[in-house]
């Protein structure tokens, strides 16, 4: 790869081949069965497929980037041994590496940089998504007795879905310069692309300030205000600010970067998330999206987060996105004083 190529459009190609691999890998640990689930916290779960995809990730861009501050959703993932081979991407994508660098970060350096990765966004869905897998009927309902994640309720939604949820599945490579996101990367393994008369699996879209995205066909929002939110951790507090949104419709989808790419492509006006539930690994990449397509994402109180090394990881006061600043704003005006208080003060 060329070193006269400023720094983030290089470190952005080369994400975008990583993205990719490990998007492979978290379709090879559900095709092998043995998805390897352990519980982190209450209601929080990892699988292997989320240990190796970061282990690919974080192996990949500290060989080419090694002073690089690299922060990952999955503890310690160093200590499994040494990372295949076939797991570390030296390749950059070509596409990406001809952007145009934005005079502003042609001058960052490896140490200004800190990279959040969220190796499998959308651990529930995809999880939820083996099981239905399941050919025999018999393995489902074995699946289904042993599975943290699924209710009955849930079971039988899934049995109505020919795949689940895999497509809300995502590998997130989020880039911030001075805490703030700058570049990302949003990889949907179980995306379902044809390529001529080819059929291939799994598409990436990326972002990069003040030059754009590619990877998609960009959509104007819906006519009537769409809401996405949360499928898997609402509450009261989320749910009355979903309430005096005055939407025609609520999308409950998982996984923060399925979200923002509902955005994107105009399935949706507006992402509400009134709780604390998700992390910087999940905003860092789809806000850099988000925000390189001309949209917004913010708190709940309409701050922005700061993606420093040295930040805490939750965001605390939820989040609140849109494509346009008109949506943005007119949602940020729909949330009561009261609401904002009452998470502000958690």
């Amino acid at each position: 790869m060329s070193t006269s190529v400023p720094l983030i459009v290089r470190l952005l190609s080369s994400s975008v081949s990583v993205a990719n691999r490990a998007g492979k890998i978290v379709r090879d640990v559900m095709s092998k069965g043995e998805l390897g689930i352990i519980e982190k916290g209450k209601d929080d779960y990892q699988t292997e497929a989320d240990r190796s995809a970061q282990r690919c990730i974080i192996a990949s861009l500290s060989a080419q980037y090694p002073k690089l501050n690299i922060i990952g959703e999955e503890d310690n993932p160093d200590n499994e041994g040494d990372v295949p081979s076939d797991w570390i991407v030296l390749e950059s994508d070509k596409d990406v590496l001809s952007l145009e660098c934005p005079v502003a970060l042609k001058s960052v350096k490896e140490e200004d940089i800190v990279v959040w990765v969220d190796p499998l966004d959308g651990t529930s869905e995809y999880t939820q998504g083996a099981l239905m897998l399941k050919r025999d009927p018999w393995e489902r309902w074995k699946m289904y007795l042993t599975h943290p994640f699924i209710s009955m309720k849930w079971y039988f939604s899934l049995l109505q879905s020919k795949y689940g949820f895999l497509e809300h599945v995502t590998v997130l490579i989020g880039i911030s310069v001075n805490e703030k996101p700058v570049a990302g990367v949003i990889h949907q393994p179980y995306y379902k692309n044809l390529v001529g008369s080819e059929k291939k699996m799994g598409r990436t879209i990326w972002g990069l300030q003040e030059v754009g995205v590619g990877g998609y066909t960009p959509a104007p929002p819906p006519d009537s205000l769409v809401i996405t939110t949360t499928r898997s951790h609402s509450n009261p507090v989320v749910e009355q600010a979903l309430s005096v949104m005055n939407a025609s419709q609520i999308l409950r989808v998982g996984g923060a970067g399925y979200k923002v790419l509902q955005l994107l492509e105009g399935k949706a006006s507006v992402y509400v998330f009134a709780s604390s539930g998700c992390k910087k690994w999940d905003t860092c990449a789809p806000e850099a999206v988000l925000n390189a397509a001309g949209g917004k994402l913010t708190d709940i109180l309409g701050n922005f987060y700061k993606y420093g090394a040295s930040v805490s990881h939750p965001n605390k006061t939820g989040v609140l996105a849109a494509v346009n600043d008109e949506l943005h704003s007119y949602a940020l005006s729909r949330i009561p004083q009261e609401l904002k208080e009452a998470l502000s003060n958690k």
